[in-house]
């Protein structure tokens, strides 16, 4: 179940830079290293849902419901803007300024499940991922997608907060200028735009 072929997989698909990572990315230059830690746990349990519903079939439910679907791409898209202006707005929660700023940890932690929670795809991304790692046993298989599940959590958490750390030792290297922080921000903005708009071209 837990095969060396399921460990690389999870562990290429976690380490690809994706909505999560950039967001775990922002809070570690942002805010530093308790931050990130926070960020990454966040993402990682926005996870919980999608996992939920790949092992109960749900995941099936949303991928031929079209309006479904929609709804939740929607909501996805526009949290994903939300971010974008949080990154370009002056004091935005998402800025990233030479002044360490500090926010509680359940905010940054709520606002990194959110980005999770709100893709739809990633529930149909389980249901795809999981499966050819079953041992074909029916009454074993809830199990089996539940560990394996939280095998790739597990991975997702250690590698972001991996990704969180290097953001916020590199923090004293990267925020000496201005000029640096207003492109770091612009940059943030624009990649969170993108994949908004990656998002919303997404089909079910």
């Amino acid at each position: 179940m837990i095969t060396f072929q399921f460990l690389i997989t999870a562990f290429i698909v976690v380490l690809a830079p994706g909505t999560g990572v950039i967001y775990t990315l922002a809070l570690g230059l942002g805010q530093g290293r308790r931050a990130s830690i926070w960020a990454a746990l966040g993402c990682t349990i926005g996870i919980v849902p999608h996992l939920a519903a790949a092992t109960l079939g749900l995941a099936a439910v949303l991928h031929s419901s079209a309006l479904l679907f929609q709804i939740v791409k929607a909501a996805g898209v526009a949290y994903l803007l939300y971010l974008a202006w949080q990154a370009l707005r002056s004091g935005g929660a998402l800025a990233v300024t030479s002044k360490r700023t500090s926010q509680p940890g359940w905010k940054i932690a709520w606002r990194g499940a959110l980005i999770n929670i709100l893709n739809p795809k990633l529930s149909v991304f389980f249901l795809a991922l999981l499966p050819p790692f079953l041992s074909g046993n029916p009454s074993s298989s809830t199990l089996e997608m539940s560990v394996l599940g939280l095998v790739f959590m597990a991975l997702t958490f250690a590698i972001f907060v991996l990704y969180g750390l290097f953001a916020a030792q590199a923090r004293s290297y990267l925020l000496s200028s201005e000029r640096v922080l207003t492109w770091l921000n612009r940059g943030f903005a624009a990649v969170f735009a993108g994949l908004a708009a990656r998002l919303a071209m997404e089909r079910a």
